[in-house]
């Protein structure tokens, strides 16, 4: 998560409007950005998600 904060800095200072995105995978994102701590984390960084699932190479969930 933390090269996320670097692309997302750099986005800014070169005053790009995209929107930055962290892939996960579903297990990855079940077994562990689940938890209550992690996910308040993940909130109070505003920090946008794709879960994703490995097998089958779908994007399971956006989450903003």
């Amino acid at each position: 998560m933390r090269k996320s904060y670097n692309y997302r800095y750099a986005l800014e200072e070169i005053g790009s409007e995209l929107i930055l995105y962290l892939a996960v995978p579903l297990n990855t994102y079940n077994d562990f950005l689940t938890k209550p701590f992690i996910k308040t984390i993940i909130q109070r960084s505003q920090i946008n998600l794709i879960i994703y699932d490995v097998e089958t190479e779908e994007i399971i969930q956006w989450q903003i």
